[in-house]
């Protein structure tokens, strides 16, 4: 429960905090492995920009660094607010090499990318403490939020009073549950999407201008 309660505090206090309009908002694209952080950012930076940012991939820790997609403007309702798209190393404690060798990787080329994967999930974090001025905390709206939830993430997000947005992804799978995540986070709107299918952008996108505008 005090995890909880720290979290829903933790958002609950973003909520209000308010940004400066005269620099572009850096947004860090936050969440576990494969909970769809790169496919969003693709997403949003190809319907604004017309560029993808990186590659997609089923394998864990395909993002093994932070990458910047900058000036990315979204007009939405009469609001405009310029963002760059941080797309962030899935945050996890510990990244194992035994993970890539179920994925038919040799045993050096695995141990090298849980080399990496580790390194940039301490990139991410280094930008979060020091380079971040709000964070879309993407969760798999098909798996328990609590299995998805970073202490450590969570814990600078708290020191920092850094505003956060929720998005429950992977709408589009038959076991997810949305309301699983909306129960975890009581005090903060929710907002669904698939960002595999586009599903639900444009509320994506209300929601971006309205809080980060």
């Amino acid at each position: 429960m005090g995890l909880l309660t720290g979290i829903r505090d933790s958002i609950s206090r973003a909520a209000d905090r308010l940004f400066s309009a005269e620099d572009p908002k850096r947004i860090g694209i936050y969440g576990p492995p494969n909970a769809g952080k790169t496919t969003l950012c693709n997403r949003i930076t190809r319907d604004w920009t017309g560029d993808a940012m990186g590659p997609e991939s089923h394998i864990p820790h395909e993002t093994r660094r932070a990458r910047r997609k900058e000036n990315v403007e979204i007009k939405r309702n009469g609001k405009s607010v310029t963002i760059d798209v941080v797309d962030t190393p899935g945050v996890t404690t510990k990244v194992d090499y035994e993970e890539f060798l179920e994925f038919d990787m040799e045993e050096d080329e695995a141990i090298r990318r849980s080399r990496e994967a580790t390194e940039g999930v301490a990139e991410a974090m280094h930008w979060l403490r020091e380079d971040i001025d709000g964070v879309i905390y993407v969760l798999d709206s098909a798996k328990d939020p609590i299995t998805q939830v970073n202490t450590m993430l969570i814990g600078i997000i708290e020191s920092r009073d850094i505003p956060v947005l929720i998005f429950a992804n992977k709408i589009d799978l038959e076991e997810s549950s949305v309301q699983r995540i909306k129960n975890t986070f009581p005090q903060h709107e929710t907002v669904k999407l698939s960002a595999l299918e586009g599903d639900n952008m444009d509320e994506v996108y209300d929601k971006i201008a309205e809080y980060f505008g």
